[in-house]
């Protein structure tokens, strides 16, 4: 066990290479390449290895390395390997709600930002809309501008062994790797992402204590990223018995919970209901509330004395990064989530939009023969193209960094590899954005909100077209 990113099997320490790793990779020099500029080796090295394992990247000959004229050409698939390129979340492709602008505008005179943690207006904003969920907690939650310096800072506070499911959001593993945190990869069960298995969290927490760790927090999303599925209730709460009988704290990543496509027919469980001394509530405003552009994430923390000493030292953190939220975005936050009427109505028109773009993606996927679960959330699916394997080997494509270059270049839009949820390089997963499938244009898209049967606009139905032709040429 002494890596910090997970190229083995289910269950294992990311990279490990100890008894939790269980049976190697077949190919592990291939697979960990792109994982040695992730955790800071130079990338030259991890390229220089990758492209020379690559058919279609084969290392030039003696003769042929002789200097040329003209400006030196861009390293090839630079961006498969380091963080800084790693994809950020999805996309809803919805433009600004008119009245946020207003607010936002009207507050562009606020030179100063937010005091740490955000100013007593956002935060009991923040508290109001916790409590509309029904998720009760101390007074003092927190606010930070975005979802990663949040998280970085929460995990910081906690110590100890990270774990976390497989797949899950891009961003969890670098902030565990950057604070030198031990992190886990733990499998999901058949029915959704977001969630460890609870079997496989039990036999992961006993291996890692079996080896001298110290498993201290649970990572998961009952609202996926990527899977985009939502979690069952009695799935969450075996996870959620199973991690706090083993004493570990849970934070639950929350963005993506009014995303739900069918809210009246989805029953969405909490796990800081069940457990609520036992949760922290994460949530970047991004998901449903404000652009991405305006970044803001909340946190609800338990009201116990142990969750105000990591309140304080969530502070401490977010004070030392300079992680302030800017004022004029403070004041549109805090307006957002108010949730007014306008606000609530752009929610409900972005679930019905995001419905039924993302079944009709969903659809195409599976009309080429690849597997994808059925979106129940957000503006994503994703998929595993294993079945075309022998078709995609045709093409050159073997791995899910291949697959990624080969339908971004296609889609014309980014199409996330699953080895930057943490699946592995071999399998040939995708996470798939319907936000540009919404229009090219912010007159486009606002038309597909506003469509009462946005299939059958012009501009969907030809983005549609060619998203589904990507797929039928791969049957």
């Amino acid at each position: 066990m002494q890596g910090t990113e997970d190229t083995g099997p289910p269950g294992s320490r990311a990279g490990g290479q100890g008894p939790a790793q269980g049976p190697q990779d077949p190919a592990p020099e291939r697979e960990r390449a792109p994982e040695r500029e992730r955790a800071g080796e130079p990338e030259g090295r991890a390229h220089g290895e990758d492209q020379a394992r690559r058919p279609h990247h084969r290392a030039h000959s003696q003769e042929d390395r002789s200097p040329r004229p003209g400006p030196p050409a861009a390293r090839p698939h630079e961006d498969h390997g380091p963080v800084r390129y790693g994809p950020p979340a999805p996309d809803p492709g919805l433009p600004v709600l008119p009245e946020l602008a207003a607010v936002l505008a009207a507050a562009s005179a606020r030179t100063r930002p937010e005091p740490p943690g955000g100013g007593p207006v956002l935060r009991e904003a923040a508290r109001g809309y916790w409590d509309r969920r029904g998720l009760h907690g101390t007074a003092g939650g927190i606010a930070a501008p975005g979802a990663q310096p949040l998280l970085l800072a929460l995990i910081g506070a906690h110590g100890g062994d990270v774990l976390m499911p497989r797949p899950c959001p891009a961003a969890w593993m670098p902030q565990a790797r950057l604070l030198g945190h031990p992190a886990y990869h733990v499998p999901t069960p058949a029915e959704c992402g977001g969630i460890p298995d609870p079997y496989a969290l039990l036999e992961t927490v006993r291996r890692v204590r079996a080896e001298g760790g110290r498993p201290k927090l649970l990572l998961l999303s009952v609202v996926d990223d990527p899977t985009a599925t939502v979690a069952l209730p009695e799935l969450v709460r075996e996870a959620c018995e199973a991690a706090v009988d083993e004493g570990l704290h849970i934070i639950s990543d929350e963005t993506w919970r009014d995303t739900v496509h069918r809210p009246r027919d989805t029953v969405l469980l909490s796990p800081a209901e069940m457990c609520p001394d036992d949760v922290t509530v994460l949530a970047d405003l991004s998901g449903a509330l404000l652009p991405a552009a305006w970044p803001v994430a909340v946190a609800r923390f338990p009201d116990t004395a142990r969750a105000a000493v990591r309140h304080a030292r969530t502070l401490d953190i977010l004070t030392a990064l300079g992680a302030l939220v800017a004022g004029p975005v403070a004041h549109a936050a805090a307006h957002a989530l108010g949730e007014p009427d306008s606000v609530r109505d752009r929610i409900q028109r972005a679930a019905a939009l995001n419905t039924e773009v993302a079944a009709a993606a969903h659809r195409a996927v599976l009309g080429s023969g690849a597997l994808a679960r059925p979106p129940e959330a957000g503006c994503h699916l994703y998929a595993d193209l294993g079945p075309l394997r022998s078709r995609l080997a045709g093409l050159g494509v073997t791995d899910s960094m291949e697959l990624e270059e080969y339908l971004t270049d296609r889609l014309g839009a980014p199409a996330p590899g699953g080895h930057r949820f943490g699946d592995e390089l071999g399998a040939l997963r995708v996470r798939l954005g319907t936000g540009p499938l919404l229009g090219a244009t912010p007159q486009q898209r606002s038309e597909s909100l506003a469509a009462a049967k946005p299939l059958e606009l012009a501009h969907v139905a030809r983005a549609l077209d060619d998203f589904a032709a990507v797929f039928a040429d791969l049957r």
